[in-house]
């Protein structure tokens, strides 16, 4: 089986030198962070454009770079194999859970003190979107500042 693109995708008001992408880089190299900028549609065109010819996709999402990250999968199942949304911003957008869950395997790392996208707003709406789903629900923030670097990434990433 070939190996899996990774990417991550960032917050509304990151980029590819925010905390979680600079973990990445320096850890992770293999993981690709670009850069994004607009409204939702126009980071999910920007996204397209990167992975027009690309399959076997890994999504590492972090809150608005989640939203993005589930909004690809919607319209592009067949190209993903594994989603991982840290504090997904499922709660805006619009985002509707389709008709047909998806099977893709997801996790969602979410913070039981996180305002910005509530756990409670957020995982029933995934859970309506994903068949294959696990939640861990950590002692943090929206940044996820106290887990984000105890997350056992090794482990999560071997399967890629």
């Amino acid at each position: 089986m070939q190996t899996a693109k990774i990417f991550f995708l960032h917050g509304l008001e990151s980029s590819s030198q925010g905390t979680k992408a600079r973990f990445f880089a320096d850890n992770y190299p293999q993981i690709v962070s670009p850069d994004f900028s607009g409204d939702l549609e126009e980071r999910l065109q920007q996204f397209e454009k990167i992975c027009l010819e690309e399959n076997n996709l890994s999504l590492i999402g972090s809150s608005f770079g989640g939203l993005m990250a589930a909004r690809f999968a919607l319209k592009y199942p067949e190209k993903i194999t594994r989603l991982t949304l840290l504090a997904p911003a499922l709660n805006y957008g619009n985002y509707c859970a389709p008709e047909v869950m998806l099977p893709i395997p997801t996790i969602i790392i979410i913070g039981k003190n996180d305002t910005v996208t509530p756990a409670d707003k957020v995982i029933p709406l995934a859970e309506k979107t994903f068949s294959n789903l696990e939640v861990q629900i950590e002692d943090d923030d929206h940044m996820l500042h106290n887990s984000f670097k105890q997350i056992d990434w090794d482990k999560l990433l071997e399967s890629e």
